[in-house]
């Protein structure tokens, strides 16, 4: 995959317009996990705007997030900085070939306490 298709990706991924941010900085004001970032939130949008997608697949920050989505709600023109860095993330696993979960790999028996909906959630997503 070239570098122009994986930013085309990330952005389909993301569903969020990155031109529409206007470099606020309010979304990375309100990250609880800002300290441990290397690239904040605002960063990664300007950062795909400007196609500087190396950087996000090798940064540490994609880890950090914790997918809160507080800078989501704080961003006055509705980017979604929570959903560029799940995307880059989702991207960066796919290159590493873990993508992917089986039926089988669920235990038959699963704790009481965790819900269905949980399961039947992370089905889904990891496998796109």
């Amino acid at each position: 995959m070239t570098k122009q298709e994986r930013i085309e990706n990330i952005n389909r991924l993301s569903g969020t317009d990155v031109k529409k941010c206007m470099k606020c900085g309010k979304c990375s004001g309100r990250c609880p996990a800002f300290k441990d970032m290397d690239i904040k939130p605002h960063q990664f949008v300007s950062m795909l705007g400007k196609g500087k997608i190396d950087e996000l697949l090798e940064c540490k920050a994609i880890w950090n997030c914790l997918s809160c989505m507080a800078c989501v709600e704080r961003c006055p023109r509705g980017v979604a900085p929570a959903a560029v860095v799940e995307a880059v993330r989702e991207t960066v696993v796919r290159m590493q070939g873990a993508n992917g979960i089986k039926a089988e790999d669920i235990p038959p028996i699963v704790d009481e306490l965790i819900p269905q909906q949980l399961l039947v959630s992370a089905y889904r997503k990891y496998n796109k």
